[in-house]
């Protein structure tokens, strides 16, 4: 009797237990601020302004309320630099800084709090590998290998080293599905190997790549292996003892933590015989200058100066959000992970323009597609104009691109505060974005034609914007602009004409006339890109050399309300027109 109340009562408990923890997608999401307070251009059926469908989640994630509260509660309650006092304020300070890195410690199953170094992200994790390690190990004819999908922070690191040691560089092909081939492991890891780095998952396919494999392959032959967590950690629950991975690497912001601050988990053995990657305060035991200075122990070995104490700490939470749900016995947070991505994929499939740049469902919510006869970046900025942010480009993978014999694609990345709603109005407003009468696609044109004079006086141009509220009129005009720009003859688009810079294609040529005025024409593959290119031209077309330095773009893009397009990062690269143009034109 005893031990049937014993089992009935652990079973309750037990019972009780899983269904406090069921998944609710719905108080996930009321968690996070920004996606109860953001509004976009669109309105719901009773006219009222409705939050925007945040659908970038690879990229950054979202922050519940909890994170963001605990760097302001650092700030205004014990601001103090750590380890550097005696004060109560710098204890306070310290320990909730060191108590994030156990949490860490505890949520990827390292051995020992040294192994967990701060950085700035996963791509500064990789560095430090790189330059304190690589650099001091590799040797000419060594190799380095890579896999075919990895991210451009995976990538020109060990591109860089290579170059600085003479090392090679190996590539691990695809399967048709996205993933690392390992039938080609044997060939492509051999005793010439001395360091493997690849994702846990890609950034664009979101296929979880058998990485335990890989490692284990490195490790027959000797080689250190360095995986890329960054988009692992917010879908998996990670052990990198049993992964027995030589490093780890991984960013706060992807797992609804703080911009700024990442971890890289290292085996003790190669952190304690690595150099520090920086000097300064810190990471030093003892300076003299008439003695040799030596170095802090680990983990403060790696970390210089000054930390992002509050991000740290922000960390820590955003660790402690987060790792009940991937622990949960239930499994509700990633079920319904499973269940958006499903979802998504399936009601994208139902559309007879989208194209997968890859065979099958991804395993996490990450899907990459074209769609036929549109640019990537004029389906991204239309659907922003409905309230939708997804990401167009190469997404920091042109490798991949090439590999797939694309200029780039658009990605959706879900998190588990979206729902099955948001998808519904994504998909209804790609399908809006195809019957777009403005949207139609084109006719290859062969040679320029257009069935409207393009308004070329800046004049016409700033009091068409100034009648525009709001950025969906204005990328409406831009768009609608763009069907006005006459085509380049198929000729002329070609490798001297092309425009550095910019991810979609665009082409410039330029004439001179007898009174030295400068007329351009141009063209682009994307539609969005071409509306620019009047706006930019009735700025700069028919000007002398100076007057064209003279004009000051920043200023007439403010004035339009289009100073985004200006940005300097990457993007539709409406800078890198003007500073051709410029170039072009020497005064």
């Amino acid at each position: 009797m005893l031990t049937y109340l014993s089992w009935f009562f652990y079973t309750a408990i037990f019972s009780i237990r899983v269904f406090m923890k069921k998944f609710e997608p719905y108080h996930f999401r009321k968690k996070f601020p920004l996606l109860q307070n953001t509004r976009s251009p669109r309105h719901d059926k009773n006219g009222k302004q409705s939050a925007i469908v945040y659908l970038d989640n690879a990229a950054t994630t979202q922050k519940p309320q909890k994170v963001i509260d605990s760097q302001q509660d650092y700030y205004c309650h014990y601001n103090a630099n750590v380890h550097r006092a005696s004060h109560q304020l710098s204890s306070k300070a310290t320990f909730a800084f060191e108590n994030a890195r156990t949490l860490v410690q505890g949520f990827i199953g390292a051995h020992s709090i040294k192994e967990i170094i701060w950085t700035k992200g996963a791509t500064e994790s990789i560095n430090i590998v790189v330059q304190s390690l690589a650099r001091n190990t590799l040797r000419p004819g060594d190799e380095i290998v890579l896999c075919a999908s990895e991210h451009h922070a995976n990538i020109v690191p060990w591109q860089i080293v290579a170059q600085q040691t003479g090392a090679l560089i190996k590539i691990l092909p695809l399967t048709k599905q996205g993933y690392i081939d390992v039938t080609k492991l044997d060939n492509i890891i051999t005793d010439k190997t001395k360091f493997v780095a690849c994702a846990h998952i890609s950034n664009v396919l979101g296929r979880i790549n058998p990485v335990k494999k890989v490692i284990a392959k490195a490790k027959s032959v000797g080689a250190i292996s360095l995986i890329d967590g960054a988009q692992a950690v917010a879908h998996l629950a990670i052990d990198v003892e049993a992964l027995d991975c030589d490093f780890y690497v991984f960013s706060a912001h992807k797992m609804y933590g703080p911009t700024g601050i990442g971890v890289l988990y290292g085996k003790k053995e190669h952190l304690e015989a690595m150099p520090p990657y920086q000097g300064g305060g810190e990471m030093i035991k003892t300076v003299s200058f008439t003695q040799e200075t030596t170095f802090n122990s680990l983990p403060f070995k790696f970390e210089a100066g000054t930390p992002n104490i509050a991000a740290v700490i922000a960390f820590g939470e955003s660790i402690n959000f987060l790792a009940p749900y991937l622990a949960d016995i239930s499994k509700g947070y990633q079920v319904y992970e499973q269940e958006l991505l499903n979802y998504c994929y399936q009601s994208l499939a139902k559309i007879a323009q989208v194209n997968f740049i890859v065979e099958g469902i991804p395993d996490i919510g990450v899907i990459a597609f074209t769609l036929t006869g549109h640019h990537n970046h004029d389906v991204a900025t239309t659907l922003d104009t409905y309230g939708v942010a997804i990401r167009s480009g190469h997404h920091c993978a042109m490798p991949l691109m090439a590999n797939l014999n694309i200029d780039g694609c658009l990605r959706v990345s879900l998190a588990a505060y979206n729902t099955m709603a948001e998808i519904d109005y994504f998909i209804d407003s790609i399908k809006k974005f195809l019957l777009e009468p403005c949207l139609e696609q084109e006719n290859q044109v062969e040679k320029g034609q257009s069935t409207s004079t393009p308004t070329n006086d800046m004049a016409d141009i700033l009091t068409l914007f100034a009648k525009t509220k709001g950025w969906d009129s204005r990328h409406r005009e831009i768009m609608l602009l763009g069907k006005k720009l006459p085509r380049m003859e198929k000729a002329q688009r070609n490798d001297e004409t092309i425009i550095a810079g910019c991810e979609s294609l665009a082409w410039l040529s330029v004439e001179q006339d007898s009174q030295g005025l400068y007329s351009f024409i141009a063209d682009s593959d994307a539609k969005i890109i071409r509306g620019l290119l009047v706006v930019v031209f009735a700025a700069l077309n028919n000007k002398t050399a100076q007057q064209i330095h003279d004009t000051n773009i920043n200023e007439y893009f403010a004035k339009l309300g289009l100073m985004q397009h200006l940005s300097p990062s990457r993007g539709n690269g409406v800078l890198a027109i003007v500073d051709k143009i410029r170039l072009l034109a020497n005064p």
